[in-house]
């Protein structure tokens, strides 16, 4: 019996956590056994990426990131020819856009939240890209969506605003895959310790927390240590960040530590602080969690599904610096924060790959 063709598409993922979905996908997919149902093609900007497999066959494009240009015309030019020539049965776009293709079974994988951002124009001078896919990249999410046979969003808030967006209903919500975390045993410290651990991008919202931090200091509060995970030379916005906060006593900017020195953080901290105003999960939420110690989020609807039931947690609208450090005197204190209870959203829901695979292949 001749195998069907499965073709994953990712051409522009490259790095960060986008990749780790893509390289996390074809893993599953083979320990599933889907590399002896089906012949799988992978379409990737280098192989170098990935650790290749016999029962994946590797078809590269180096030129994809070059431009948007040579990604818009394999989307919707390239791709067409492909997938007729390589006769596809299934056809996954793994990076937000649906492709111009032949394919029996169509479905894209959507987890760019651009098209929620409400980013300002005095925001852009951190970055034009970022505030451009705030205006536009719902447009790109538009074309051919409703060719698909199911879209894939990764939290349920995200599947209510496709809904509403682009009047679809077959959306599935997958969770991406959670690597592993060791249990991380606290250990005791000197003084109350924050951790606000992420990339300095504009949308991390470092500022508030702050923000926050130099307020208790002005009240005489100072027994606590806030650790922010950059130094000041990343990029303009974390430049801007320590040339504005440098001088707050309780604020330690430590530039980005490697996973091992984060946890040895997350161990000595009393409390995660996650303002990010951008995200469709949030991996410091799920990373902290084990600790069992305090956190204090955005309160955005990604903070919420990704906290999950948690019986320590508070949640801040993301600019109020005056609450955040509310809730931060809480911690010093040695006050228990709030509890979160959250339902299971509504079908169709996978929890993992293997689930998912299940329902579409």
């Amino acid at each position: 019996m001749e195998k069907k063709v499965l073709v994953l598409s990712g051409i522009n993922l490259v790095d960060g956590g986008a990749l780790s979905v893509y390289q996390d996908c074809l893993n599953e997919l083979i320990s599933c056994g889907y590399g002896e149902k089906c012949k799988i093609y992978a379409l990737v900007n280098s192989k170098k990426f990935f650790n290749t497999n016999k029962q994946v066959e590797y078809i590269e494009f180096p030129r994809s990131k070059q431009s948007w240009l040579f990604r818009l015309y394999y989307e919707y030019f390239y791709f067409k020819k492909l997938s007729k020539r390589l006769n596809a049965y299934y056809w996954i776009s793994l990076h937000d856009i649906t492709p111009n293709v032949h394919a029996t079974k169509q479905y894209v994988y959507c987890h760019n939240p651009s098209p929620f951002n409400r980013m300002k124009i005095t925001d852009a001078k951190y970055g034009w890209k970022y505030y451009l896919f705030s205006k536009f990249y719902k447009y790109l999410y538009a074309i051919n969506i409703k060719k698909n046979t199911a879209v894939i969003v990764q939290q349920d808030w995200m599947r209510k605003e496709f809904k509403k967006m682009f009047q679809i209903d077959n959306i599935i919500v997958s969770r991406p895959s959670i690597p592993a975390t060791k249990t991380i045993v606290s250990a005791p410290a000197e003084k109350t310790i924050f951790v606000c651990p992420s990339y300095p991008r504009y949308y991390k919202n470092f500022e508030v927390v702050c923000k926050a931090a130099r307020l208790l200091n002005e009240k005489g509060i100072n027994n606590f240590q806030v650790i922010i995970t950059v130094d000041g030379t990343e990029n303009k916005y974390s430049k801007d960040l320590v040339k504005e906060f440098n001088n707050v006593e309780s604020i330690d900017f430590t530039g980005l530590l490697s996973r091992n020195n984060l946890y040895d953080v997350y161990s000595k901290s009393k409390c995660l602080i996650f303002m990010s105003k951008l995200e469709t999960w949030g991996m410091p939420i799920i990373e902290f969690k084990s600790t069992g110690q305090g956190m204090i989020l955005a309160d955005l609807p990604y903070c919420h599904e990704t906290c999950g039931n948690y019986d320590n947690v508070s949640f801040v609208r993301p600019d109020d610096f005056n609450r955040l450090a509310v809730e931060m005197k809480k911690i010093i204190d040695g006050d228990k924060l709030g509890i979160n209870r959250i339902s299971k959203p509504n079908t169709p829901f996978a929890k993992d790959w293997r689930e998912l695979f299940s329902m579409i292949l």
